[in-house]
């Protein structure tokens, strides 16, 4: 949480001002039972109706003051919670935006979406709540101690001893209660994720006729979390009820004491009201305390989370610039040399011994049954991972030297998934590149095979829903499609991209990627060999490594793994 500190840095005014004018507000609130007291010792007992009168008007502006005071110390809170909250969320975002596949893997998108969200606002509240009254509870309690010595010693000892016993019992309360609402945080984590997978997946789930498993698993993992709130609630909320036997044992204490006083002429009684308003201050704000101790484990255990995620750092070396420079006269485009990866999450290799030559403007298609590694070859080309063996180059440089957006700006990716973004289809298009023209936009979409979807929607200013759901999966496709070729990148990697096409859009769609002027290096994967087989060069993989690699015919000669895929798709020509 300490970590977390420095996003208050442009608000150092604010958080001096905030609890400054709290104070302010609270010295006047300890002069209160000092008039009060002089009301009845001479207003009262002197039956002296102006002393009243005076007494009452100072009371009235004591407290126009103190409110004064109250409202502008919100306000520098306010601003300084809200500004420590903006500063936090932008940088948690870019954060993760920086992140490799790597670690965003490893946290889970579930995870990110809480920090983002219930943390931050949690450490919010925590801020705002600390700046105001943090600093004024203390200030009073301690205040009321002093200000009760002021008055008689003797009485002044009930209000140690209960101050002290108050924070013995707040202290060990914390030390088990932050653990505990830790712990409900990584629960809220688990029902947030399986919450998210059943909204994202409710089609399948009905088909599947799996709605009352799936409520008996989200009742599961929902009876476990308030389990643990009720278990933490019960240990915070313990503070609330002792505070107000603590203090009504004390004030009865101090009744006694007070009544032994008075009789013997040491106090008055309008000191003795004024000691028992002191105690019901102290009451007052060491309520406001307990509950501000349990507002601030909270925050400091969400502020914890946030800043076991900020401490998670990129695990790949991003250089700033390159050191050598680019042959424009390179004949490979792409190399793999005896690559191996591992991904974090698995211990077993997804890629074995990678090795082959892509020249500039070939076709590769890359093919191979579920699992066998296909995606995590193209993965590598644009660094989403890195090598855990061997080396990766484009234009006779390894990937690693490359600054990640001088690489990523060669290439065209169109990922398994197609992901559009609301907004409308130009907007969607100018992520290929925000300065393209209307007429690269034109030629892109042409060439995608997505003329008819555009012309349905009413043209590129039409509106995509959030994910493109008012797209089918073959609009999705080449709209994405169409996102990547309004780059003009040099490299055009599509990872699956056209199983949701017909043959006949699928065979058209090759043919204009074909005839591209700019003549890109085309890596196509696929699982229909009829999307592959006019490529220069397929290469066969299975099990994560490499089992043929050769034209169409060539595989169908020799490669047992690529007659099989062939032979189960086209039975009869087999």
């Amino acid at each position: 949480m300490k970590q977390l500190l420095v996003y208050l840095k442009d608000y150092k005014k604010e958080c001096i001002l905030a609890p400054l004018f709290k104070m302010l507000e609270a010295s006047f609130e300890l002069f209160v039972p000092l008039v009060i007291a002089a009301i009845i010792d001479r207003g009262i007992g002197n039956n002296s109706s102006s002393y009243i009168y005076r007494s009452c008007g100072l009371l009235v502006m004591l407290g126009l003051i103190g409110l004064i005071c109250a409202v502008t110390a919100q306000f520098f809170a306010a601003k300084a919670a809200v500004g420590f909250s903006t500063g936090l969320r932008h940088d948690l975002f870019s954060h993760l935006l920086g992140l490799s596949y790597s670690e965003i893997d490893t946290l889970g998108t579930s995870t990110m979406i809480t920090r983002m969200t219930s943390d931050v606002n949690q450490a919010q509240t925590g801020v705002n709540m600390f700046l105001r009254l943090f600093l004024r509870s203390p200030f009073v309690v301690f205040g009321a101690m002093i200000m009760a010595f002021t008055i008689d010693v003797k009485a002044a000892l009930v209000f140690v001893g209960v101050i002290l016993l108050l924070s013995l019992s707040v202290g060990l309360i914390m030390k088990y209660n932050i653990p505990m609402l830790k712990q409900v945080q990584m629960r809220l984590d688990t029902v947030l994720s399986l919450t998210r997978e059943n909204l994202s997946g409710v089609r399948v789930i009905r088909a599947f006729c799996k709605e009352e498993e799936e409520i008996w698993r989200f009742t599961e993992k929902n009876t476990e979390l308030a389990a643990e709130q009720r278990k933490a609630g019960w240990l915070s909320g313990a503070l609330n009820p002792l505070t107000y036997v603590i203090v009504n044992l004390a004030i009865i204490c101090l009744i006694r004491v007070g009544a032994v006083q008075v009789n013997e002429g040491v106090l008055t009684q309008g000191q003795v009201v004024a000691l028992y308003n002191y105690m019901s201050q102290i009451l007052v704000e060491l309520i406001k305390l307990a509950n501000l101790i349990i507002t601030l484990n909270k925050a400091i255990a969400c502020g914890n989370r946030i800043a076991d995620v900020l401490s998670v750092k990129n695990g790949m070396e991003i250089p700033s610039a390159i050191d050598v420079s680019i042959d424009p006269e390179a004949v490979n485009k792409v190399e793999f040399r005896h690559v191996s990866l591992r991904y974090h999450t698995s211990g077993d290799e997804a890629l074995t011994d990678i090795d082959f030559t892509v020249k500039k403007g070939e076709t590769i298609g890359i093919i191979g049954g579920t699992g066998s590694g296909k995606s995590s070859v193209i993965n590598l080309i644009p660094r989403f991972y890195d090598a855990t063996e061997g080396e990766v180059l484009v234009d006779g440089i390894n990937v690693k030297e490359y600054p990640v957006d001088v690489l990523r700006q060669k290439i065209g990716v169109v990922t398994q998934k197609a992901v559009l973004f609301h907004g409308t289809i130009e907007e969607n298009l100018r992520w290929g590149n925000e300065h393209a023209s209307a007429a690269d936009l034109t030629d892109a979409v042409h060439a995608a095979a997505a003329d008819d979807v555009v012309a349905a929607k009413g043209g590129l200013e039409a509106e995509i829903a959030q994910g493109g759901r008012n797209l089918s999966g073959g609009q999705r496709q080449r709209l994405t499609i169409a996102r990547a070729l309004v780059r003009k990148p040099e490299i055009l990697i599509l990872d699956d991209s056209a199983s949701a096409l017909d043959l006949a859009t699928d065979a058209k769609l090759r043919d204009a990627i074909m005839k591209l002027s700019y003549q890109p290096t085309v890596l196509i994967v696929s699982q229909r060999t009829s999307s592959i087989r006019h490529a220069d060069q397929i290469i066969v993989l299975d099990d994560g490594a490499v089992a043929g690699s050769g034209t169409h015919e060539e595989l169908l000669d020799h490669c047992s793994v690529y007659q099989e895929i062939y032979a189960s798709q086209f039975k009869k020509e087999a």
